[in-house]
């Protein structure tokens, strides 16, 4: 079930119809369900998404999961935790468009995800040539996966010591286009992408580490 029924909400309905889902889309605007396409076979039900009767006609009964991309914070998240307390549904997401707000709603229980941050990130994995950008933080800030650039030093180094001397977790590595899963023999090679999870107020740190020459110990 989609609650909102713009850019995102349409996509993600188009999506997960095209993946045999079946789908029903809320919005309190029944011009919005002009985005759907003109085969979609999901319900368009029109009224306020954390209105008990709305939800009601739309299924959330038998709802296996509740997303939340409406244009509103506030009424994202009420309505997730509608979904959530008052009908039992388990996988519930919700879109913010205020990262501040995304540690309060953590403690909730909601998993969100903030655009703006999200956007952001994004567009500084571009335009920065070096050091690390998350592609994703965790909602309350303290975790993130990043991609992060090595020394040419690094090449031929095992991923077991690049976490050992960073303290981080290597997440994967994209060789080729490819993701690749580090094993105890894997060795970063020459035009490796190399993704670190760790803890983002260490992100400096590691950064430093991995772009000076390892020493003769670490490599």
């Amino acid at each position: 079930m989609i609650m909102g029924c713009g850019r995102v909400g349409s996509t993600l309905a188009h999506i997960l119809e095209d993946n045999g889902h079946s789908v029903a889309v809320i919005d309190r605007d029944p011009q919005a369900f002009r985005r759907l396409r003109a085969g979609f076979r999901g319900r368009r039900v029109t009224g306020i998404g954390f209105d008990r009767d709305v939800l009601e006609e739309a299924g959330i009964a038998s709802a296996a999961a509740f997303v939340a991309v409406s244009s509103g914070d506030n009424s994202n998240i009420i309505s997730a935790r509608v979904a959530r307390e008052m009908f039992g549904v388990d996988n519930v997401v919700a879109r913010i468009y205020d990262p501040r707000r995304a540690e309060v709603y953590q403690r909730l229980g909601i998993p969100t995800v903030a655009t703006v941050r999200w956007t952001a990130d994004q567009i500084l994995r571009r335009v920065l040539p070096e050091g690390a950008e998350p592609l994703w933080r965790d909602p309350t800030g303290t975790v993130v996966l990043a991609e992060v650039a090595f020394h040419q030093g690094w090449i031929g180094t095992r991923a077991r010591v690049i976490e050992d001397v960073t303290g981080a977790r290597v997440a994967f590595v994209n060789r080729m286009g490819e993701a690749l899963v580090p094993k105890d023999a894997t060795v970063l090679q020459e035009g490796d992408l190399l993704h670190l999870v760790a803890a983002e107020n260490d992100m400096d740190r590691i950064n430093k580490v991995l772009s000076a020459p390892p020493s003769d110990e670490e490599h």
